[in-house]
């Protein structure tokens, strides 16, 4: 009987999985050791991601000699020393100190002018006062108070941008509100579109795209009148269509008096939250830059802990690297005669199977 001399081709079966086997189990301890160490260097660094991951904030540039500049924070505490915009600047407002006002001082009342924590001399006019929180005041038509100072010519370079506003409305799933019971909210509008969604969030407002506001229009939507609330130095304000205030026009700045709320607006709750909200979140600016000794302690321990897990990551992979390689060893030398005949058996004639037969 002629024999024939054909090869057949490397298949995983029965006779050749030992030797399969030899070759891959190594590379799961090394696999494992890779996975440990991603894991590792993300956990290391979590605080440093956490920080600052999508923080809504207003830079405050004030000159263009560098890029540093005050940062206002929506939550933020406020505080700190106060700077001053450079001479020497072309900065329309040059010379003007900002910043150090704290968020326990943000509330005004509803006269214009009001809401500073400093600066406020002359309580029958807002012209070349500081900017405690970071942000100059709204300006209202003829020239109230001197408001034409803070006009929209300078929008373009306001703080959190042009002035705007907001409708605030809820339903009565959440609140026994009325359909006449809607308020505005006037402000820059970067402040205004994160304070939407805290305002959604808590006290569940309808939400609604701010458009921009023109306080001399005669058909706007918002007069001086209707603002029943103040803040952050009478650059923020909460008002209503429902309410008008009669002496809003003839108080001065540090008066507390003014038109009553109708009962409905002044217990209700749903005023009251978005209130709340707005003195709790409305953006401030920040301490000058700089880390406090828990923010130092901090960063410390995460950047000690990434080098931390550096090294132990070298570490085990030298360890596991000479583990591999002893094993490695033995495992030829225990399997290597297997794997010679286990190959043996894949290389030879078909006919030549004895094993196969009974």
């Amino acid at each position: 009987m002629a024999t024939s001399s054909t090869k057949h081709a490397y298949t995983l079966d029965s006779t050749t999985l030992p030797y399969f086997h030899a070759q891959t189990r190594s590379n799961s301890p090394f696999m494992h050791l890779l996975w440990a160490g991603l894991i590792l260097q993300l956990l290391a660094s979590a605080p440093l991601l956490v920080a600052g991951f999508n923080k809504p904030q207003i830079r405050l540039t004030t000159t263009f000699d560098n890029f540093n500049a005050r940062i206002m924070d929506h939550w933020g505490k406020g505080g700190g020393k106060w700077a001053q915009i450079e001479k020497e600047t072309q900065h329309p407002f040059e010379g003007r100190h900002f910043g150090g006002a704290k968020r326990y001082e943000i509330r005004g009342t509803r006269a214009f002018g009001s809401g500073y924590p400093y600066g406020a001399g002359n309580q029958s006019t807002i012209a070349r006062r500081p900017f405690p929180f970071g942000v100059w005041p709204l300006y209202w038509d003829q020239n109230f108070m001197g408001a034409d100072e803070y006009g929209a010519q300078y929008d373009p370079i306001r703080p959190g941008g042009f002035i705007a506003f907001v409708p605030l409305r809820t339903t009565t799933e959440h609140f026994n509100v009325t359909d006449d019971e809607v308020y505005y909210a006037v402000g820059d509008r970067e402040s205004l579109l994160p304070l939407m969604v805290s305002y959604v969030t808590w006290c569940h407002v309808t939400p609604a795209w701010p458009s921009r506001f023109n306080a001399s229009a005669t058909n706007a939507t918002i007069k001086l009148e209707n603002v029943i609330q103040y803040f952050r130095a009478s650059s923020f304000a909460l008002a209503s269509p429902a309410y008008n205030n009669t002496l809003a026009r003839t108080s001065i700045s540090d008066t507390k008096e003014s038109t009553p709320l109708p009962e409905f607006m002044e217990y209700s709750p749903f005023r009251k939250c978005v209130d709340g909200v707005t003195e709790n979140a409305l953006a401030i600016v920040n301490t000058i830059p700089g880390l406090t000794p828990l923010d130092k302690f901090i960063q410390a321990l995460a950047i000690g802990g990434i080098f931390i897990c550096g090294a132990m990551i070298l570490v085990l992979t030298l360890i596991f690297g000479i583990m591999i390689g002893f094993r490695t060893a033995f495992q030829t030398r225990l399997y290597g005669d297997v794997n010679a005949i286990s190959l043996a058996r894949v290389n030879r004639p078909t006919e030549l199977r004895y094993e196969n037969y009974p």
